[in-house]
């Protein structure tokens, strides 16, 4: 598989990554399989997938342990991407941003994952009670201390979220100031925000930032959280603990308006041969975006991740990213 280079230190993964999250955590609990999600992992590292993303707020924590059961073996395969940051409750979740917590919770993932350094460390939220620079600083000890090699920042949930865009403020704008404020603290490897072709918010002027200083992209929810697969009916609905529920965009009128999205990257899909399918062509336009970018589809069967890692091989046309990008906009946006 191609490989591409994440920020200035050149971290090189594959150009295709997995997002462990579904495994273990927001998605359809009732699916979730122990044995099916390791094979998962292994059929990503198999076919050059090697980064591997997780955070320990997943289960909590029983998705570092999962992964930790693959890393026990196969670590020098593995680009291991983890997260830390968010503290789970018992119907919430909140950022905690202080160094003490950072440094604890470190060690607790070095742990779980059976390793002893994590490739790259994202901030998964920015605490409001801490100073973003206090916690970046934190972080960045971190690497000094050998247990760390780079530092990236995430951004779920900040581009397009209630509020987005309202008082002067563009979509992303404050996650941009935050990036500018650690970046004097320590270099900004990665940086993590959802990118699809249904959810194009970050093309404006969050990945430019990141192409103009060498910093690394990494997408999440490329698949459109399954919905561009294909694979999702309007009406099906979804498990009471599945995030889905609760979405704009999968209530099943938005499903019913938005399947044209599907439509349209079947058609290219057809050109490229029987084979290729829309989730493929989904995550070859998130690989042409740049250089740079790393989708990260999350997959729970090994079927689903190998379909995902040979959209690496799918080359599109100008024509068919002409007409990507004809398509309508998805309607439930959350701006």
């Amino acid at each position: 598989m191609e490989r591409r280079s994440i920020g200035a230190g050149a971290l090189a993964v594959g150009a295709v990554g997995l997002g462990c999250m579904p495994m273990s955590w927001a998605y359809a609990p009732s699916r979730r399989r122990g044995d099916e999600s390791l094979a998962a992992v292994h059929t990503a590292l198999d076919l050059g997938c090697t980064l591997l993303d997780t955070a320990d707020v997943y289960g909590p924590f029983t998705n570092e342990l999962l992964l930790g059961r693959v890393l026990r073996e196969r670590r020098a395969e593995a680009f291991v991407s983890a997260k830390v940051g968010l503290r789970a409750g018992e119907q919430h979740v909140v950022a905690c941003g202080r160094p003490e917590y950072l440094r604890r919770a470190c060690d607790a993932s070095l742990r779980r994952l059976r390793t002893d350094v994590i490739d790259l460390y994202q901030l998964h939220r920015v605490d409001p009670e801490v100073p973003v620079e206090e916690t970046w600083g934190a972080m960045a000890e971190l690497v000094g201390a050998g247990k760390v090699r780079a530092l990236g920042f995430c951004a779920l949930g900040a581009g397009a979220g209630p509020g987005a865009g309202r008082r002067g403020d563009p979509a992303y704008g404050a996650v941009l100031r935050h990036l500018d404020r650690v970046q004097q603290v320590f270099p900004v490897s990665a940086v993590q925000a959802e990118l699809s072709v249904w959810s194009q918010e970050a093309l404006r002027r969050l990945l430019p930032w990141c192409a103009a200083r060498g910093v690394g992209f990494l997408a999440a929810m490329p698949l459109g959280s399954g919905f561009l697969t294909g694979t999702l009916t309007p009406g099906q609905g979804f498990e009471w603990e599945d995030v889905r529920a609760r979405h704009p965009r999968f209530t099943a009128e938005a499903m019913a308006t938005n399947q044209v999205l599907v439509a349209g990257l079947r058609r290219v899909a057809r050109r490229h041969g029987p084979r290729v399918t829309a989730a493929q062509v989904a995550l070859a336009w998130v690989l042409a975006q740049g250089p740079q970018v790393v989708p990260v589809p999350g997959a729970d069967r090994a079927d689903w991740a190998a379909e995902n890692a040979q959209a690496a091989g799918v080359r599109l046309t100008a024509a068919d990213l002409a007409e990507i990008a004809a398509l309508p906009a998805a309607v439930g946006a959350w701006d």
